[in-house]
């Protein structure tokens, strides 16, 4: 049996001089810290109980690591590292540390954390009431990652320095430390589990070492390799030499020449990472969000921490909104204490000042298209791998391009397709998708996204764009960036292709069949759920209900109304329980929105009405396109509800599942059980009172009802979709086969036509992209196919699909597409 009081005394002793430099260091050290805390409440996102007794276990017994850790507790209303804790009348030292520093002359010795931990166990085992925490705190004094055979001790490198080099440490990167707080072990389960013998003390003790070595390699990344070195090691790879000969071949030059033009293809790639630039750019974007946003809203970043602890190597997967993108998603990084990853950025950045300063802050350019140029294709996968290897984290956008209309765009495939080869050259660590959604309440580049639909060139990127933007920098409301739920692809492929491992191979000799349909499949599901991580806010769910009406313009009652509906459907009926929702009531969203200059409010003797105006209108219906998804099944029903009398449940249901497989490709929907969803979301109009049940069959509230009005603005949010749908279903009935060039052509025609005679305002009328979205859909799906003289052509499904979608819509629109096909055919 352990002896404690005599133990107590012992491990007092030798920690006293530790706790009592500590104390003495609290004043010297106070302008020498500056902290970020991760996360930043833990007592409240780690579930501490301060009822309970609460111990910490630290990596380094050192006096600067312990006054600062006094002084984050005291910030953090936790409780004193310094102090003991008393369980059951002995007192034990409430911090564990694990081992001692380096010293200049003589051998370290060992601490005491051994005898802390099994005299802590025993303590549960003699009193099985005895609940305590124990608490992991790394300390990281800076987020340098280090380079590659460099001296440690003098940059700081080494993780239990001795006293002078911790003087350095302090000095130089005091100011840009991190301390980061773990979930707690359960002492009592640990006792109960594996007892107190000195073996399970060491096991406690081997696990926090590597918690510690896993929160380390997080926080700051690999180490850095020499940007030299890093391309002579590339230009090496047997890979890259069979391709620089093929091009001195192809080409008839010499290798050296060919192997000249790799190396420049190298540094018109590469990445040129810099710890410092990233410090510099924390305060500089740090300042930024304060000037731009009212705060940056973040969801689930626990999941990427957990998957940081675990060794994974985190491919960020975002959608792409604005060029603050880059910014902005890097930055959350940076402050949930993790690496920045590195970011595939187009070739159009690479303009100076902002290429190199991007270009150090971890950017890698990417050309627009690789086609003919095999040897670029060659370098760039080459790159990739390597940042593979090496395990950084990286960040590319799928849609290869920003959104013009607010919509995900259709994914270009190629860097995913180089994720899965670079897996196929024998990566040991397990690679995660993590899909982005990132929203905001203002997108700086929306003025310029309808001109480019309309056929104005794109822009080209520029200092003077920069500064122009800079100048006219004013509160944008919310910034969101939430965090979907991740794909593992060692675990996805082994689901898709369970033998893929056997086409292992170093040297990636030959892409495996599989690979193209895998990739495709798994781009799709990567959309899918970036959109199921979508965040409603007050921008998004005003220009759902204000875009709906013919003048823009509601009373201010019936906004707040059909807000707080929206908000009831999404709580009640989830499209997906990631989906986030504004903590603000409507009220307060509408005053928002009127804070941001987005709405109007007009006051006379009956009230207030909020409206849009005619510019406003344009640009808000990029932010309803958000979230239009969350929606769009919603607003299907309400539409037959609204344009068809006595539907019961089951022809809803076939109404909706008919045009599920359509919405699917177009908006990455992504379902478990159409029908439930149907029943959940008939269920819950029937409760608000915008629908009515009679018997099994369900109708609308009588016309000029409150719930008769509601459904109607519900179920606008569908109607630019299925007009669009119309249109080529019409085009295709009346007009026969024709090339899809053509079709594609017509359609666009089409829409232009309807938006002068109806007055519609929505961006994406606009939007060639999404007409060939919808032809591709209808061929997948068994409506249309190709004949001999390859022309779209109808199936036998086509007419019964184009009648569904006419009995949706109102009747004057479905006149003008068939009066106007008449004389576009003549």
């Amino acid at each position: 049996m352990l002896c404690l009081a005599p133990f107590s005394v012992g491990v007092e002793a030798m920690l006293r001089p530790v706790k009592l430099f500590a104390a003495l260091l609290k004043w010297p050290l106070w302008p020498l810290l500056k902290y970020k805390v991760v996360p930043e409440q833990p007592v409240e996102e780690l579930a501490l109980d301060k009822s309970r007794p609460l111990f910490y276990v630290c990596s380094t017994e050192s006096a600067a690591d312990l006054a600062a850790i006094r002084r984050v507790c005291a910030a953090l209303d936790l409780p004193d590292p310094a102090a003991d804790v008393n369980l059951n009348g002995t007192e034990h030292p409430r911090t564990l540390f694990l081992e001692k520093p380096h010293t200049l002359l003589f051998k370290r010795g060992k601490t005491t954390a051994l005898a802390q931990g099994q005299a802590l166990l025993q303590a549960h085992l003699q009193d099985p009431a005895l609940n305590a925490q124990l608490v992991p705190v790394a300390l990281l004094w800076g987020r340098a990652p280090g380079k590659e055979n460099s001296i440690k001790w003098l940059l700081g490198e080494a993780h239990a320095p001795n006293w002078l080099a911790k003087l350095l440490i302090v000095l130089i990167s005091g100011r840009h430390s991190l301390v980061r707080f773990s979930r707690a072990v359960s002492l009592q389960q640990m006792a109960a589990q594996f007892g107190a013998e000195a073996a399970t003390a060491r096991k406690l003790l081997r696990m926090s070492r590597f918690h510690f070595y896993r929160q380390r390699l997080a926080a700051t990344g690999p180490k850095l390799v020499n940007r030299a070195q890093l391309f002579n090691s590339l230009l090496a790879a047997p890979a890259l030499k069979k391709a620089i000969d093929d091009e001195a071949k192809s080409k008839r030059i010499s290798v050296k020449a060919a192997r000249l033009e790799a190396r420049k293809l190298l540094l018109e790639i590469a990445a040129d990472y810099r710890a410092s630039t990233l410090r510099v750019g924390d305060r500089v974007l740090r300042w930024l969000w304060h000037k731009l946003y009212t705060g940056i809203k973040v969801n689930n970043a626990d999941m990427l921490r957990d998957l940081a602890q675990k060794g994974h190597e985190i491919v960020y997967v975002p959608c792409h909104r604005s060029h603050m993108d880059y910014l902005l998603l890097s930055y959350v990084i940076y402050q949930q204490g993790l690496a920045p990853p590195h970011i595939a950025a187009g070739i159009n950045l690479n303009f100076w000042p902002a290429g190199p300063i991007f270009r150090r802050g971890g950017a890698f350019f990417i050309r627009r298209s690789f086609s003919g140029n095999k040897l670029y294709s060659a370098v760039f996968r080459e790159y990739l791998c390597q940042l593979f290897s090496k395990g950084y984290s990286i960040k590319y956008y799928s849609e290869g391009g920003r959104s013009r209309t607010g919509r995900l765009l259709q994914p270009k495939t190629g860097m995913l397709a180089m994720t899965l080869q670079s897996m196929l050259r024998g990566i040991e660590r397990p690679v995660t998708l993590v899909p982005v959604y990132l929203g905001y309440e203002h997108v700086m580049e929306v003025n310029t996204y309808l001109r480019e639909l309309k056929g104005s060139g794109k822009q080209k990127e520029s200092v003077w764009g920069v500064l122009k933007a800079i100048r006219n920098l004013r509160d944008y409301g919310y910034g969101y960036v939430n965090f979907g739920e991740p794909v593992t692809l060692n675990n996805y492929l082994s689901q898709q292709v369970p033998d893929w491992k056997q086409d292992i191979h170093p040297l990636e000799v030959q892409k495996p069949q599989w690979l193209n349909p895998v990739v495709a499949q798994l781009a799709e599901q990567m959309m899918q759920r970036i959109n199921q991580a979508a965040a409603l806010n007050s921008i998004n769910l005003i220009a759902l209900c204000l875009l709906a009406t013919d003048k823009h313009t509601l009373t201010r009652a019936e906004l707040t109304e059909q807000i707080s509906f929206y908000l009831d459907l999404q709580r009640t009926v989830p499209y997906h329980h990631q989906v986030t929702l504004p903590e603000d009531n409507a009220e307060q969203l509408i005053d928002h929105a009127l804070s941001l200059q987005k709405v109007q409010q007009h006051n006379d003797s009956f009230g207030s009405l909020i409206s849009l105006s005619d510019d406003n209108a344009i640009l808000l219906s990029y932010y309803r396109n958000n979230v239009l998804h969350v929606f769009m099944l919603p607003a299907i029903v309400a539409s037959a509800i609204l344009h068809q009398r006595n539907l019961s449940l089951a022809q809803l249901t076939a109404i909706v599942q008919q045009l599920y497989p359509l919405l699917q490709h177009e908006l990455f929907l992504q379902l478990s059980s159409v029908e439930t969803y149907c029943a959940a979301i008939l269920q819950q109009l029937t409760t608000s009172g915008l629908a009515e049940q009679h018997g099994d069959s369900y109708r609308a509230p009588v016309q000029h009802s409150k719930g008769y009005f509601m459904l109607s603005l519900l179920a606008h949010n569908a109607e630019h979709t299925l007009q669009r749908y119309a249109m080529v279903l019409q085009l295709i009935t009346s007009q026969g086969p024709q090339s899809r060039g053509e079709l594609e052509k017509h359609s666009h025609e089409l829409a232009q036509r309807l938006l002068h005679l109806h007055g519609i305002t929505a961006p994406e009328y606009y939007d060639k992209q999404l007409f060939a979205t919808l032809v591709n859909a209808l061929k997948d799906n068994g409506y249309t196919h190709t004949d001999q003289q390859s022309r779209v052509s109808a199936t036998a499904q086509l007419q019964q699909l184009n009648d569904t979608v006419s009995q949706l819509l109102r009747n004057e629109v479905v006149q003008s597409i068939h009066s106007i096909l008449p004389a576009a055919a003549s």
